[in-house]
């Protein structure tokens, strides 16, 4: 299916917007959209980690992987895929986030620390496209975790099925999980404009495909603009929301939830870069393709939870204050770990 320009700027626009207005109706400010901290509080919210400040069951999380479910539903594009590489894939999934937890961000929410004036953002772009960069050369290389089959379909019920039962708990039973009463987990829009807004974004990043790595990638290999308009949709309607709302300051210093060690930010979002490339898509991306049935991106998301648990029980993610050495070995070795693994994956498919 030919993907128009004029849907993924659509797409792109809608999202932007969001993450801006969602920090207007609640949620942490420069934090109104980011899959990694809210994967993180989901993973705070059912006890895999005891983060107090950052504990909550995100509606926009559940939203994304519903809006897409629903409507590949609807378009018959609900073709449950997997079985390639699936230890690798949830290994690398929880090295993104570790990655993502060092810069306190994923891509996209890099992309609306940029829109509201967070220098920082620009630090940690850097080193999302010199990991794309990076994995764009494995590529070339020949890298690739091997064909994933068609299933049965089933299969690709269990991501989304996991997910709404997680919903009905949370609305039927809240006092089962864990929630902030301060800190970013305790800021929070209203749960139905949430999930509503998980839901569009989730449909719309489905049908248009839309992805911060992708768009890098396609830029690299094959100088093709496509998705990147989207990007830059996203952060020129998330600088006209925070002009509009004042949420616009420019600099380094006393950002919300950043820190600025330059170096950290830069290797942080690095790692999310060469993962990303390396697994087919963006955190965002992932959790679309798990709710279209692709169980490969099903442990993604799962190696995520993990790796938001590991990040937080063993004191990796960054903070205000920077990133503690615990958290820079881990990124370091998240990197050395991403490298080893894409060279032995090329050397072993060339025998």
């Amino acid at each position: 299916m030919v993907i128009s320009n004029r849907l993924v700027i659509i797409t792109g626009l809608i999202v932007g917007f969001l993450g801006a207005f969602l920090v207007l109706w609640g949620n942490p400010v420069n934090m109104g959209i980011c899959v990694a901290c809210f994967v993180r509080d989901i993973a705070g919210g059912i006890g895999f980690h005891r983060a107090e400040v950052v504990q909550y069951i995100r509606p926009e999380v559940i939203g994304f992987v519903l809006g897409a479910f629903l409507l590949s539903i609807f378009t018959g594009e609900f073709k449950p895929r997997g079985g390639s590489a699936p230890m690798i894939r949830f290994f690398l999934g929880a090295l993104m986030m570790i990655g993502a937890l060092a810069f306190l961000g994923c891509p996209l929410r890099m992309i609306l620390r940029l829109a509201a004036g967070d220098l920082n953002a620009v630090i940690g772009l850097l080193g999302f496209a010199g990991g794309i960069w990076a994995g764009g050369k494995f590529l070339k290389m020949g890298f690739s975790l091997g064909p994933s089959p068609a299933l049965n379909k089933t299969n690709g019920f269990i991501i989304p099925g996991l997910i709404i039962g997680l919903f009905i708990l949370f609305v039927f039973s809240p006092g089962l999980f864990f929630s902030s009463t301060s800190g970013p987990g305790s800021l929070r829009a209203p749960l139905l404009l949430a999930l509503g807004a998980g839901l569009l974004v989730g449909a719309l990043a489905q049908r248009s495909r839309l992805c911060t790595a992708g768009a890098l990638r396609d830029l690299f290999l094959i100088r093709n603009p496509h998705l990147f308009y989207g990007v830059l949709a996203i952060f020129l309607a998330a600088l006209i929301g925070n002009l509009i709302l004042g949420n616009f300051s420019l600099g380094f210093s006393d950002q919300p939830v950043a820190h600025t060690d330059a170096l950290w930010n830069f290797l942080g979002l690095g790692l999310v870069g060469i993962t990303a490339v390396l697994l087919g898509g963006c955190p965002l991306r992932q959790l679309i393709l798990s709710g279209e049935g692709n169980t490969d991106s099903g442990l993604v998301f799962l190696g995520m939870m993990a790796g938001a648990g590991v990040s937080h029980n063993f004191g990796l993610a960054g903070s205000p204050a920077g990133l503690a050495l615990p958290g820079q070995i881990a990124v370091i070795a998240g990197l050395i770990l991403s490298l080893a693994i894409a060279g032995g994956i090329i050397i072993f498919n060339k025998k």
